[in-house]
């Protein structure tokens, strides 16, 4: 049980390092890496746990997702706009039809995420 729980936590820490890389550098999806960050650490370290839900970065993201209360459109907005300027960004430095492709698929699959989800009343 020890060495699941330890495996957890370093698996915790790599999809949290991941998340914070995907804040800079638009290809890596911040949301999903942070909360399975979360999964991980709820079950390897109450302190992990603790840490990362209180966290002022990534602490409401966690809560508003684990309650179902969702995001407002303000940062909907933001989100989308900072997602395309850096996708369209790192289209242009790597000029490669196959990467703008992926790129096309990324922006358009995590805007749609961003869209379908639930808007919140408050502001966040």
């Amino acid at each position: 049980m020890k060495i699941k729980k330890l495996l957890l936590g370093i698996l915790g820490v790599v999809l949290l390092i991941l998340g914070a890389i995907g804040i800079v550098l638009p290809i890596l999806p911040t949301t999903p890496f942070v909360l399975a960050a979360a999964g991980c650490f709820s079950v390897a370290s109450q302190k992990l746990n603790a840490w990362l839900t209180k966290s002022r970065l990534f602490g409401p993201f966690i809560e508003n997702y684990r309650t179902g209360r969702g995001i407002s459109n303000a940062r909907k907005i933001a989100s989308i706009a900072f997602l395309w300027t850096g996708l369209i960004i790192s289209a242009i430095i790597t000029q490669s039809l196959l990467i703008l492709i992926i790129l096309a698929i990324v922006g358009i699959g995590v805007s749609t995420h961003l869209l379908l989800i639930k808007k919140t009343e408050i502001s966040d």
